[in-house]
Order: structure tokens, then C-alpha cells, then sequence
């Protein structure tokens, strides 16, 4: 059973290179499965998820050749449209796979996508939008979702909330239909962005339009390309956050404050500074004390979900009451019982909200009594060193910078959570000065 072992208290100091995007890289792949020409991306992060994405790959025929952070793939013919469920079910990006197999070879058999239990996270707006491009897909009791598709015809189609994979998924299945496909109330995220700076590259045509539209005039084929993925933002507020709590002589490379500004706006809210160096590197800090604020996460632009649990950590040494409003996911706030086990005061509740199927991203009506949307924080909270279990990517995160900053020795279970989403975590963290031992029992 593979484990960490923090001895928290140290501060951290030093430079850490900021890896490439995973929310980028994992659709990037599935867009190299398009064509049957050879696509390089750059600045590849080692995790998991993108080992167990190149894995699928290379069971339906493609081949996959990574040295470092330079991938190269390259599918001349796909050999099976089907995934295999242990693996595709890890993950909800497998879902895009969609894609490359309805395209080119007619049919697909998806697994009901994985990832982080974070809420529902389901896929209907997917097959609502594919159906309108002339997919045919049936979900049966084996688990799998059965495409099929004799041609693809662009439409028009609308998503019913913002969804940044829904979006991803319209991109990459309209790119090679025939004619015009027009989406409105796309997601706005950067990801979706850099797909379609990829996918150009590639010889496709997708332009964004205002109010949340993009249109794809669909192309015959697409060819080879090269493109470096930017960096990750989320990898980015982690750091960000871990130097504020032990220091602030954390120094963030490769990245960019255009990446980090909805998190740097409220930052400076909590009375923390950002120093830029001659270099463009980044270096979060906190010189006098830390204020409470009161965030909802938004989408882009806004505070993302994805970097709530680290911020309720650093709203944990604030001084006076905090609040997190979740208005992406119904179920977020799993790592909650892991810091009140550490001596965190946090309350669960649910704030009064006007047009509640209106203002949340999710399904309202899903949503049961005991669901909770928000917490309060009151701090200022001396953690204490405690028995620790990760629960999603984001939470592993969350209870990593709470072992940071408690005396004592913590032991986090669960390490395959965060290798998901950052390479070599540990390893980079005692670069800087932290006392964390990684074990596989």
C-alpha cells in the first residue's frame, strides 16, 4: 500500500518548475488519434492519467513513444473501437474517445467514464450533443456506452450548463463532419483554448465567436503537428498556496500570472503579495497575517473548483470565519472530515440561493438532504499531525498542504489519487525543504 509519511513544520524554500497542463495533455491525446500522421506534444507531465490514456492508445493499435516530457503518438490504423473497462473507467477524459473511433472507423464501445467522485459528473450533455451530429449511442448493462454513426453531419446545439469536457468532446467530433457546426454556451476555460490551437495545427478549422460560441467548419482530414502544452494552472495555486503556508520563498517557474489571475485577484484579497522576478518566475507570500474571505467557485472566469480544498487549507490559518461556496460540483468537500481529524474547524451548510437550478453548474434536483454546498472555516487553527486518507486529485492536494504545516508526523494513504494529477509530488516537495517519505508497502 503506497503511503506518504509528513513530518510537517518545515519552511519550504527553492524553485519548482511548474509541469505541463493535465487537463490540456489528456484531450491533446485523443486529438493525435484523429489523424494517421505522427503528432509531437511537448512538456508532457510523467502522472498517471496520461500514462493510463497512452495505454488505451496503444491497445487499439496506436504506437507511443515518450522520452522524458516529449510524447510522440501516432495511430495509422485502429485496430479495436473498444476500450477496455479497467482502465477507461479510471478516468472520465476516456470519454473523448468517442471521437477518433465514430470518425474513423463508424462505432465505438466507451465505458462509463471514471475519475474523481467528486458529484455526478455525467455525460448526458455528450451524447445530446453527438446525437445531434448523427450518433447513434446506447448505454447497456454491461457498462459500456455502444456508438454508432454512418456519417457525421455538423449541427447546431447548445449546452444546457458550461461543461469544459462536453465542450472538448463537440470540438473533437465536429472537427472532421461534414459542414458547420455551431455551439453555444461553450465553456470559456484556457484548456479548451489550447485544443483548439492544437487541433488548427493540425489543419482543422475552429474559431471561438462571442457569448461562449465556436463554430467548426469541418475538414476532409486532418495531418501531423508539434505543440508544447502550457502549464498546468491547478499544479500552479497548489505551489502558490504551499509557499504562503511555509514561508513564501517558494519561487513558481514556467508559468504565468495571465494563467493565475481569478486565484491571484482573491489572494490578495487574503492579504498575500506576488513577486515577479527577472526571470517571469512567480513567488506567492504573506507577510503580516492571513485574511478570512469568502469565495464561490465559478466558471472561467473565476475561482475554480479545482482549487477550493487547497485555498479551505490556507483559510484554516486565517484569522476570523472563511467561507466556500461549491456551485460546480454537488460533493466536493470529501477532504473536510480528513482536516477537522487534524483539528480544523468546519461546518458544513447549505447558504440560501435564489434560483438554485439557475446558480449551480449542476443538477439541482440531483442533490439529496444531506447534501451540503458551503463551509464556514474558523481560524486561526493549530493543525495537529493525524492518520490521513486521499479521496480525489484535488483532495490529495488539500490534505498534503495541511500535513505541511502540522508538527508531527502525518501518514497519508490514497497516494495513487494525487499521482494522477502531479508528477512526482513528493519528490519536488523535499526539493524545497519538506519532510515527506514515500513508501510502497
Amino acid at each position: 500500500m503506497k503511503k506518504y509519511i509528513v513530518n510537517g513544520g518545515n519552511n519550504l524554500s527553492g524553485e519548482v518548475t511548474i509541469c505541463g497542463a493535465k487537463n490540456v495533455v489528456l484531450k491533446a491525446i485523443v486529438a493525435a488519434c484523429l489523424t494517421r500522421d505522427e503528432v509531437i506534444l511537448n512538456n508532457v507531465p510523467q502522472i498517471s492519467d496520461v500514462h493510463y490514456m497512452l495505454e488505451m492508445v496503444k491497445g487499439f493499435g496506436g504506437s507511443v513513444d515518450q522520452e522524458g516530457s516529449r510524447l510522440t503518438i501516432k495511430v495509422s490504423e485502429i485496430t479495436s473501437t473498444k476500450l477496455p473497462l479497467e482502465t477507461a473507467a479510471k478516468m472520465r477524459a476516456s470519454s473523448l474517445f468517442f471521437a477518433p473511433f465514430v470518425l474513423r472507423m463508424g462505432e465505438a464501445q466507451i465505458p462509463n467514464p471514471g475519475g474523481d467522485r467528486i458529484g455526478a459528473r455525467r455525460i448526458d450533455m455528450h451524447i445530446d450533443g453527438l446525437n445531434k451530429l448523427g450518433v447513434t449511442i446506447e448505454y447497456k448493462d454491461d457498462g459500456f456506452f455502444y456508438a454508432a454513426a454512418q456519417k457525421i453531419e455538423g449541427a447546431s446545439y447548445k449546452f444546457k450548463k458550461n461543461t469544459h469536457t462536453g465542450t472538448e468532446q463537440m470540438i473533437l467530433a465536429s472537427v472532421l463532419a461534414r459542414g458547420e457546426t455551431l455551439l453555444e454556451n461553450c465553456a470559456l476555460e484556457p484548456e479548451i483554448d489550447e485544443l483548439i490551437e492544437l487541433l488548427n495545427l493540425m489543419g482543422a478549422n475552429v474559431r471561438r465567436e462571442e457569448n461562449r460560441v465556436i463554430r467548426i467548419l469541418g475538414v476532409e482530414s486532418l495531418h501531423g503537428a508539434e505543440y508544447t502544452i502550457k502549464s498546468d494552472r491547478n499544479e500552479a495555486v497548489t505551489f502558490a498556496i504551499a509557499s504562503a503556508l511555509t514561508g513564501g520563498n517558494i519561487w513558481l517557474k514556467n508559468t504565468s500570472v495571465d494563467l493565475l489571475k481569478e486565484f491571484t485577484q482573491e489572494f490578495e484579497k487574503a492579504g498575500g503579495k506576488l513577486e515577479i522576478n527577472e526571470n517571469n518566475d512567480l513567488r506567492f507570500y504573506i507577510e503580516d497575517r492571513i485574511l478570512p474571505t469568502n469565495v464561490t467557485t465559478e466558471i472561467y472566469p473565476g475561482f475554480m473548483t479545482d482549487w477550493q480544498g487547497p485555498w479551505c487549507v490556507l483559510m484554516t490559518q486565517a484569522e476570523g470565519e472563511s467561507v466556500i461556496h461549491e456551485a460546480i460540483y454537488e460533493d466536493r468537500f470529501q477532504y473536510v472530515n480528513e482536516l477537522k481529524k487534524m483539528g480544523a474547524d468546519i461546518e458544513l451548510f447549505n447558504p440560501q440561493v435564489e434560483n438554485p437550478n439557475e446558480f449551480y453548474n449542476f443538477n439541482y434536483d440531483d442533490c439529496t438532504s444531506d447534501t451540503r454546498h458551503a463551509i464556514k472555516i474558523k481560524g486561526k487553527t493549530n493543525l495537529k499531525n493525524a492518520v490521513l486518507t486521499m479521496h480525489d486529485l484535488r483532495a490529495g492536494a488539500t490534505v498534503v498542504l495541511a500535513a505541511l504545516i502540522a508538527p508531527g508526523e502525518s501518514v497519508i494513504y490514497g497516494i495513487d489519487q494525487i499521482e494522477r494529477g502531479y508528477e512526482r509530488f513528493d519528490e519536488r516537495l523535499k526539493k524545497l525543504g519538506a519532510n515527506i517519505k514515500y513508501i510502497d508497502e
